[in-house]
C-alpha cells in the first residue's frame, strides 16, 4: 500500500499521456507518444561501481563487437581515460553462442573476479532470483554457480571478503561455493515452504525492505543469517481464472493486521559446515521483529535491531557468535513508532558507531560508543537528516542528505565527526533534488540532479568542491523534447489550513491559462506515511501525464498533508499516529477549501482526485467523507478496510486493532461508502499480492448495499503495479483519461458554456 515506494518504481514506467490523439505535435503530450514511442525515454547509464578506492569506476556500455550486448568499461576517475575492461565476448558461456545479459554485476574485493547476475525472475517486488556466473579475469574462465541447480533458483550471491568463496540462497537454504575447486557446501538443511533461511517472507520484504538475509563475517569464516518460521501465518488465496481451462489458486502467506507473524531468529554458522549457533533473544519471536542485522566491525559479534510488535521500542543488541548471548547497548523509544535505522556505520576501529534518532524532535545523527554509554549529538539544529551518504574518517567528516529550508528538496551536507554546524556542499544555484553515489575515498561522487519539470542530469563531481569533472548522462534529447512542450512552469506553494499548520503543494496550470476563467481542479494524492508527492524532482511519466491533462484544460495539484515523511520534524510525521486516513483527509479537505477560496480561477463545481495504493485509499476517503467538495475520483488499488492490510505496516502507524477499534473503523474508507455522491472509478488487479482484490470486492459489496452507482475495472492477474501483460499500462491510462474527461469536463467554464 506504499505508493511512493511503489509509484517511484512503477509509475515511472507507465504513467502517460493524453486521450486518443494521434497527433505528433511536439508541443503536445499524448498517450500515443508516452506508450508507443521513445519520445520521453531517459538516457541510460550504469549500473556504475567505483573501484580501486575511487580512482576508477566501471559501468555498462553498448558493445561495438557484439550487437545487442554490453561491455563493462572502466574509466579513470580523474582523467577520464577509457578502456573496455570486460568485453561482451568474454561473457559467452562455453555451451552458448550469445553473451550473458548483464542485469547486475559485482566485483570481488581484489577485482580479480567478476560476478554476473542474469536470467532473473521476479520474487514479490523485484527480480531477486536468477543465475550467477563468475569470470576469473586472469584465466578467462567463466563458471556458473550452483552446480547442477535448476535455472533461475539462486538468490543474493555474494563474494566472501577474502574473495575465495561465494555464498548464496537456493530454495530457502544457504550455501557456500568454493571458487577454487567449485565445491558446494550446504549450510542449512531445513529450508521449506515455511522455514525460510537467508531470505524473507512477504511482509518482511515489503515492510522492512529485507531481501538478502545472510551476511559474511569480515574474516570470511562465518555466515550470519535470518531464519523465519512462517508456519501458522495466514494464507491468502488469489484466484487465476485465465491461464488454464480450470481456475487455480495462488497462495501467499500474508499476516493480516492483528494475526500471527512469522517467528524470526538469527544464527551464525561456519562456512565449513557446522550446527547453527542461535542468538538467545528474549521475547516471543512472533511478536517481535529483527529488522536489521550486521557484523559489528569484527568477526566475533553481530549487531542487530530488535523491535517490539508495536514498533515503538528499538533495542540495539550485540550478540556473541560463540555463546549466543546478547546484550542491549542502546534502546530508542517513541510514543508513536520508530523507523528502522539504516545509517549505522562503525567508527574508531569499531569502538563507536553512528545512529539516527528523533529523540529531540528532529531526525539527527548521533555518535554512540560500542557499549552505548557515550552518546553525542553530531547534527544539532531544527532540521532533519534524510540519510547518511558516507563517512570520511581520515578527514573527520560525515556526509549526509538534508534540506533544512525546503522539505520538497534534497541537498548534500557535511558535518565534523565531533559534531557542529552543517556545511552545505551542493551548490546554491541548483534548486531541486540531488542524489550521490560516493567513492570510497570520498573524493568523488556520481551526482544526479533534477527538478520538477527538468529531466535528470548525471555527472561525475569532485568533492568537497562539487566541481563537475565530466557529464555521464545529460539527457540532452529528452530535455530538448520536454522543452518543446506547451506548458507553464510548476508553482510550488504553501497553503495555511489554520492552527499554525501550512501544507506544501504544487500546481500545474494549462499552457494558455487565463486567470479570468474557471478551470476544473484535479488532485494527485498519496497522503500516507510511506511517501511524499510534493517533491521538487523529475517525475517522469507521472509528470508528463499530468502535463497532458493541464494541456487539455485541467489545473493539476498535489498536497502533502501531515504524516507524510517530509523533513519537517518528528511532530509533523508522527501526528497521524493511530488515525491513518482521518487526520490526513481532514488536512486535504481543509487545503482544498482554502485553495478554492483564494484562487478564483478554480471551479468549485469541478473538483477531482486520483491516487494509487495509499493514494487510492485517500481518494476514497475524500469522495466519501467530503462528497460536497470532491465530485470525481479515480481510485487505483486502494485499501478499503485497514483490517485487510499487513501487520508490520498497518500496526506501525495504527497500533493493534483490539486497542484502537475506533481508529481502524474510522480510518477505513469503506466506513463512509454510504456517503458517496460523486463519480467513482475503482481499479484493481485481481493478482495483487500487496493490497488484495478482496479490498475492492469488500467495498463493492458496501456500495451495492447502499445502492451507490460507480464504475469499476479489474485487471486479471495483474499485481499492485497493474503493468503485466501486453498493452496493460496504456489501457489503464486511457481508461483513467477517458473517465476523467467524461465525468470532470476539461477546459475553462467560459468555453464549456459556448
Amino acid at each position: 500500500m506504499k505508493t511512493q515506494r511503489f509509484l517511484l518504481t512503477f509509475l515511472f514506467i507507465w504513467l502517460t499521456t493524453p486521450l486518443f490523439s494521434q497527433q505528433t505535435d511536439p508541443a503536445q503530450v499524448t498517450l500515443e507518444r508516452l506508450f508507443a514511442t521513445r519520445d520521453f525515454a531517459s538516457e541510460r547509464f550504469g549500473p556504475a561501481r567505483f573501484i580501486d578506492g575511487g580512482t576508477g569506476y566501471t559501468t555498462l556500455e553498448k558493445s561495438a563487437a557484439v550487437e545487442g550486448a554490453r561491455d563493462i568499461v572502466r574509466y579513470d576517475t580523474q582523467s577520464g581515460a577509457r578502456e573496455v575492461f570486460i568485453s561482451a565476448q568474454k561473457l559467452i558461456p562455453a555451451t552458448g553462442s550469445d553473451p550473458l545479459r548483464i542485469e547486475n554485476y559485482l566485483w570481488s574485493p581484489d577485482k580479480s573476479k567478476l560476478m554476473i547476475f542474469t536470467n532473473s525472475q521476479r520474487v514479490w517486488r523485484q527480480n531477486t532470483r536468477g543465475d550467477y556466473w563468475v569470470l576469473d579475469l586472469a584465466s578467462g574462465n567463466l563458471h556458473q554457480l550452483g552446480g547442477d541447480a535448476q535455472p533461475s533458483t539462486l538468490m543474493f550471491a555474494t563474494f566472501s571478503p577474502d574473495g575465495q568463496k561465494v555464498g548464496y540462497v537456493m530454495k530457502n537454504n544457504v550455501y557456500v561455493e568454493d571458487l577454487g575447486n567449485h565445491r558446494i557446501t550446504q549450510l542449512t538443511f531445513d529450508g521449506s515452504e515455511t522455514i525460510i533461511n537467508g531470505t524473507f517472507d512477504w511482509v518482511y520484504e515489503e515492510e522492512f525492505s529485507l531481501r538478502n538475509g545472510f551476511r559474511w563475517s569480515p574474516d570470511s569464516r562465518w555466515i550470519a543469517y535470518w531464519q523465519l518460521d512462517a508456519s501458522g501465518v495466514g494464507e491468502f488465496l488469489m484466484i487465476n481464472n485465465t491461464d488454464s481451462v480450470y481456475s487455480f489458486t495462488v497462495p501467499v502467506q500474508y499476516p493480516k493486521v492483528g494475526t500471527t507473524n512469522s517467528a524470526c531468529r538469527v544464527g551464525v554458522v561456519s562456512v565449513a559446515g557446522s550446527a547453527t549457533r542461535w542468538m538467545s533473544i528474549a521475547g516471543d519471536p512472533r511478536n517481535n521483529y529483527i529488522a536489521r542485522m550486521e557484523w559489528s566491525g569484527n568477526s566475533n559479534e553481530i549487531v542487530l535491531q530488535h523491535l517490539n510488535r508495536l514498533q515503538n521500542t528499538n533495542q540495539v543488541m550485540l550478540g556473541d557468535i560463540h555463546t549466543g548471548e546478547v546484550r542491549t547497548i542502546v534502546t530508542d523509544r517513541d510514543e508513536a513508532w520508530l523507523d528502522v535505522v539504516d545509517d549505522w556505520l562503525w567508527l574508531d576501529g569499531d569502538k563507536a558507531f553512528t545512529w539516527v534518532s528523533e529523540r529531540d524532535g528532529w531526525r539527527h545523527i548521533y555518535r554512540i560508543s560500542r557499549d552505548g554509554k557515550q552518546q553525542k549529538l553530531l547534527t544539532p539544529g531544527e532540521y532533519d537528516v534524510a540519510s547518511i551518504e558516507t563517512i570520511d574518517e581520515s578527514s573527520g567528516w560525515i556526509y549526509f542528505i538534508a534540506s533544512p529550508d525546503n522539505p520538497t528538496q534534497r541537498y548534500l551536507y557535511r558535518v565534523r565527526l565531533k559534531g557542529g554546524k552543517a556545511e552545505r556542499i551542493t551548490p546554491a544555484n541548483q534548486p531541486g533534488t540531488h542524489s550521490y553515489q560516493m567513492s570510497p575515498d570520498t573524493k568523488w561522487a556520481i551526482h544526479t540532479y533534477s527538478n520538477f519539470d527538468t529531466p535528470p542530469v548525471i555527472s561525475l563531481v569532485s568533492l568537497p568542491d562539487h566541481k563537475i569533472v565530466r557529464p555521464l548522462a545529460e539527457n540532452a534529447e529528452l530535455r530538448e523534447t520536454v522543452n518543446k512542450l506547451a506548458r507553464q512552469p510548476v508553482e510550488f506553494f504553501r497553503v495555511d489550513i489554520g492552527d499554525g499548520v501550512e501544507l506544501d503543494g504544487w500546481c500545474i496550470k494549462p499552457p494558455d491559462f487565463d486567470p479570468n476563467k474557471k478551470y476544473p481542479l484535479f488532485y494527485y494524492v498519496y497522503g500516507e506515511p510511506a511517501g511524499q508527492t510534493v517533491l521538487d524532482r523529475w517525475g517522469g511519466r507521472n509528470y508528463l501525464w499530468h502535463t497532458m491533462l493541464a494541456q487539455q484544460g485541467y489545473v493539476v495539484m498535489s498536497i502533502d498533508n501531515r504524516g507524510t515523511p517530509a523533513p519537517r520534524g518528528r511532530a509533523w510525521r508522527k501526528s497521524i499516529y493511530g488515525q491513518i486516513g482521518i487526520l490526513a483527509s481532514k488536512d486535504q479537505a481543509a487545503a482544498t477549501k482554502q485553495i478554492l477560496a483564494t484562487r478564483p480561477y478554480l471551479d468549485a463545481d469541478r473538483v477531482g482526485i486520483w491516487g494509487w495504493s495509499g493514494g487510492g485509499s485517500m481518494t476514497l476517503n475524500m469522495l466519501f467523507r467530503y462528497p460536497e467538495m470532491y465530485h470525481t475520483g479515480m481510485s487505483v488499488a486502494p485499501v478499503s478496510n485497514q483490517r485487510f492490510y499487513d501487520t508490520i505496516y498497518q500496526e506501525r502507524y495504527m497500533g493493534l486493532p483490539d486497542s484502537n477499534v475506533d481508529g481502524f473503523r474510522d480510518g477505513s474508507p469503506v466506513t463512509y461508502a454510504h456517503q458517496l455522491k460523486g463519480n467513482l472509478l475503482l481499479v484493481h488487479g485481481t493478482g495483487d499480492d500487496n493490497v488484495h482484490y478482496q479490498s475492492a470486492e469488500y467495498l463493492v459489496n458496501e456500495l451495492i448495499r447502499h445502492n451507490k452507482p460507480f464504475s469499476m475495472m479489474s485487471y486479471p492477474n495483474r499485481s499492485h503495479g497493474i503493468f503485466e501483460g501486453q498493452n496493460t499500462s496504456r489501457h489503464l491510462f486511457e481508461l483513467l483519461t477517458r473517465y476523467l474527461h467524461e465525468n470532470l469536463p476539461a477546459g475553462p467554464k467560459a468555453e464549456l458554456m459556448q
